[in-house]
This record gives structure tokens, C-alpha cells and sequence, in this order.
């Protein structure tokens, strides 16, 4: 073998590591599909309401945060704390006080009694509670009453919300914006919430059991050109 030859064999042999490391990597990729472009991100979220169990990475929930706290806020003032749960206690601590209050409002507005009573109560948790806590990780989004702008709460809220959302999309997992669903009385009650921070939205994380398939308007709908 010439000089020539064995620099050939060389080039070839560290491409082919390079293709095998790229293809190990590549397989080593979350079965959540990660998204690369921001249009799909946007156009393939959704809200989902019930989810696997599969454990979500904890640098991929402080990434989704992270994400988060870029979002605008009044005089830059970034008044939000993001409390991540993924303890099943806790998780079951917060599904049980909700179920508490389903059940205290079909008392109030139903006769129902007996295995009527129960049948409907089970019905209802299972329509609006069972599905919700299935997921593996929340995150209860706050923000701070104490801060120099609490007006602008109301929109620096929401916004750092639709980034969380965005930002697990992004790494493949689904999401809902829920607010009466785990009302505040239940998570100040169970995470020790202080006083001074207002809930904007709770929000499991996870992988879906199913991604829904509803289908957006179409953007004419929505847009008016200079005035209506």
C-alpha cells in the first residue's frame, strides 16, 4: 500500500466514524421527535388532556422554563416563579382536592343519591380529572403581586405561558392551559403557594397518549386589512 492509498483509507475510515457517531446520536434522540422549525412547532401544538407515564428528563423541564422566562413583560420586570411538580404524591394530593370539589358541586346542584350519585360523580372525574393528571410533570405558572407593575400581570402571565407551551412542543411533549381545572385554592393548599403570587395557569407535561387532530381556521377568518 502506497502513502497515497493510506491516507484514503484514513479519510474513509474517520468519515465512517463520523457516520456511525451522527447515526448513534440520532438514535439516541428522545422518541419525542424534537421539531427544528418554529412554524411546526406552532402549527402541531395542541392541548392535550391525557398523557403516558414515561418520566420527562429534568434538564428538558428547566429547558421548557427556561424558555419561559424570555418571555416580555412589563418594564422588563419578569415577575414569575414556575413551580415544577413531578412528586407523585404531590400530583395525587392535587387530583384528590379536585375531585373533592367536583364532588362537593354535583352535592349542590344534583338529588342524585347512591349508585346514581356515584356513577355520575365518576363520570364527571373521569371527564374532567382523570385525563388531566396522568402526566408525569406539572408546572404551575405564578406571577408576583409585589412587583413594581401588578397591573401588567395579566398580560405578562399569559405570555410567558404561551412560551412553555411553545417550548415543549418544541421538544416533543404535549401540554394544556388549565385554570379552573387545578384552581388555585388547590395548589396554594398543596405546594405551599404564598400569598403574594397569583396563579396564571397550571400545565402537565408529557408525552400524549394520542396528539388530537382539531383543525384550526383558517387565517382569513381572523384577519382584517387596515379596518373593518
Amino acid at each position: 500500500m502506497n502513502r497515497r492509498d493510506g491516507l484514503r483509507l484514513g479519510a474513509l475510515a474517520v468519515a465512517g466514524m463520523a457516520v456511525a457517531s451522527a447515526t448513534r446520536a440520532s438514535e439516541a434522540v428522545s422518541v419525542n421527535a424534537p421539531m427544528d422549525s418554529f412554524w411546526d412547532v406552532v402549527k402541531k401544538r395542541r392541548s392535550v388532556r391525557s398523557f403516558k407515564p414515561d418520566p420527562i428528563p429534568e434538564e428538558h423541564l428547566m429547558k421548557i422554563v427556561d424558555a419561559a422566562r424570555m418571555a416580555p413583560s412589563a418594564g422588563n420586570e419578569q415577575p414569575w416563579k414556575f413551580v415544577i411538580v413531578t412528586d407523585r404524591k404531590l400530583i395525587e394530593a392535587m387530583k384528590n382536592e379536585c375531585i373533592k370539589r367536583v364532588e362537593s358541586d354535583l352535592q349542590k346542584e344534583s338529588a342524585l343519591k347512591g349508585k346514581a350519585f356515584a356513577d355520575e360523580l365518576d363520570k364527571r372525574v373521569d371527564a374532567w380529572i382523570r385525563g388531566r393528571f396522568s402526566a408525569p410533570a406539572y408546572i404551575v405558572v405564578l406571577t408576583d403581586d409585589s412587583c413594581q407593575y401588578p397591573a401588567y400581570n395579566r398580560h405578562n402571565g399569559p405570555l410567558a405561558a404561551g412560551y412553555l407551551l411553545l417550548a415543549a412542543r418544541a421538544l416533543g411533549y404535549g401540554t394544556v392551559y388549565m385554570t379552573d381545572s387545578i384552581p388555585v385554592e388547590v395548589t396554594r393548599r398543596v405546594l405551599n403557594i404564598p400569598e403574594r403570587y397569583s396563579q396564571v395557569c397550571v400545565t402537565p407535561v408529557g408525552i400524549p397518549t394520542e396528539w388530537p387532530t382539531k383543525e384550526k381556521k383558517a387565517l382569513q377568518e381572523f384577519v382584517v386589512k387596515e379596518s373593518f
